[in-house]
């Protein structure tokens, strides 16, 4: 695998500098080192976006769809290579890693089915004497140049989330991708580099956090999406001015566990959702409502599974726990768990710390002031607590100011959609954690964790804007 990286403008990869240096998360060792764009190279992508714009609304749907076709063969090809490259440069666990390599293949093969799919509509006007001879239609057109900021946690698929349905629609795009995660979406680019896209289509474009600000603000840019935190998030959308935005933010997912479940499933699937890749998605499993009846079984198996899960070099088969993306943030979720304890919670397992490297955890009695409960921790801590009414449960889950997704485990058909209809997030996951998510569906939440939807058909529409042609027949 190439050490030296260039960035993608105008679909042209350069290389002026190597001033961004990518490191293996768990030696901390500079392992890549990647061209980093300034104002200037920023500017100028968005000025090739802007001059591509016609010639990608002009190319016909199978065209686009056979640019998604060649994406799909090249990743299948370079399967290996992608997965290394993201368990090196994100520290996830090479398991993890061929899975987020699987989803990038089906996210942009969806894109593929569905770019040949923008349907309109024949809509009756006479519903009025005065409309009488009036009839309407309507389309959907690429919405112009789009910009794309993606985070480290799943630097290939979120990517791919903005990405392969810009060129689904045929809007050209300027993507940031995170600086501490750069190279997946440089892959990306080499792979768009051999298809037949117009020139300017797609810059790719790795920069620092204060050279970034022309992604928000610049006019020529009509559409923003962006994944990472929520005080990043709402902070740019502020300051995008007219052009539409996307936001998926953080969230701090419950998932509930009532007496009729099969707990066997829910103890699998609930380790697996708060610590797979050490915890990091804004999805994980952070707060575990168990009910009473059933609780004190559920403890026990779960801090036995918790406790013996495997952590080390990611690039271990057996690894289930790599390090965090930085030393910094594993210290920053060390001290929630200090606080706590502190304040009378107790800790069941884990919460030791070395570099970047945290221990699976999970704490009880916690306070529900403490950081751990409120905020998104973004690492491998859960925090369990007893409920004995259903609809309490469901309240409590709602005290958030988070909305993404929900995990409930019940056999009771009523109660599931009772949970449907009163969770006040995005999405409610019926038997399964809320960190499962598959490509093709609406994905998103309300309140501090965002606005819009990605999946692919709803990140499309997001993407077009309605034009009407009205017909007078005198």
């Amino acid at each position: 695998m190439q050490a030296e990286w260039p960035y993608f403008l105008a679909s042209r990869a350069q290389q002026p500098n190597l001033d961004l240096e990518v490191t293996d998360k768990f030696t901390s060792e500079v392992a890549f080192r990647v061209a980093l764009a300034d104002a200037a190279a920023i500017d100028a992508g968005i000025a090739a976006a802007d001059a591509a714009a016609p010639a990608m609304a002009a190319m016909p749907p199978y065209e686009r769809q056979a640019v998604l076709d060649h994406c799909v063969q090249r990743f299948r090809e370079r399967f290996d290579e992608l997965a290394m490259s993201l368990c090196i440069e994100a520290g996830k666990p090479i398991k993890d890693s061929r899975g987020e390599v699987s989803r990038l293949i089906d996210t942009f093969r969806i894109a593929a089915e569905e770019s040949v799919r923008m349907h309109g509509e024949v809509q009756n006007l006479e519903i009025s004497a005065r409309a009488k001879g009036y009839r309407g239609t309507w389309k959907r057109v690429p919405i112009g140049p789009c910009s794309f900021i993606s985070p480290f946690n799943f630097p290939l698929n979120l990517a791919a989330h903005k990405v392969a349905p810009a060129i689904a629609v045929g809007c050209p795009f300027v993507l940031k991708p995170a600086s501490r995660t750069p190279l997946g979406a440089l892959i990306i680019g080499e792979v768009l580099a051999e298809t037949g896209l117009p020139d300017g289509a797609f810059s790719i474009l790795p920069c620092s956090r204060d050279g970034a600000d022309l992604f928000t603000t610049d006019e020529r840019l009509k559409l923003l999406s962006f994944t990472g935190s929520p005080r990043v998030g709402w902070d740019l959308k502020s300051r995008a001015g007219k052009k539409k935005v996307v936001l998926e933010l953080g969230g701090n997912a419950a998932c509930i566990v009532d007496q009729d479940a099969d707990l066997e499933d829910a103890i699998q699937r609930i380790i697996f959702g708060a610590f797979y890749q050490s915890g990091q998605s804004c999805i994980g499993v952070q707060r575990i409502m168990v009910h009473q009846g059933i609780y004190d079984e559920c403890r026990q198996r779960l801090v036995e599974k918790a406790a013996a899960l495997v952590s080390g070099d990611p690039k271990e088969e057996s690894t289930f726990i790599g390090p965090m993306i930085s030393e910094k943030e594993a210290t920053r979720l060390e001290q929630w768990i200090q606080s706590a304890k502190a304040a009378g919670g107790t800790l069941l397992c884990g919460g030791g710390r070395e570099g970047a490297m945290l221990e699976a955890t999970l704490l009880e009695n916690v306070p529900k002031d403490q950081d751990v409960c409120t905020q998104e921790a973004f690492g491998p801590v859960a925090v369990l607590s007893t409920f004995s009414d259903f609809k309490s449960a469901l309240d409590e889950v709602n005290d958030s100011i988070f909305g993404l997704q929900a995990g409930v485990f019940t056999r009771d058909i009523y109660k599931a959609h009772l949970a449907w209809d009163k969770l006040n997030v995005g999405g409610v996951v019926i038997g399964d954690v809320p960190s499962w998510r598959v490509d093709n569906m609406p994905y998103g939440g309300v309140k501090d964790s965002g606005l819009g939807r990605e999946g692919i058909r709803f990140a499309m529409e997001d993407m077009t804007e309605i034009r009407n042609l009205i017909l007078r027949v005198p």
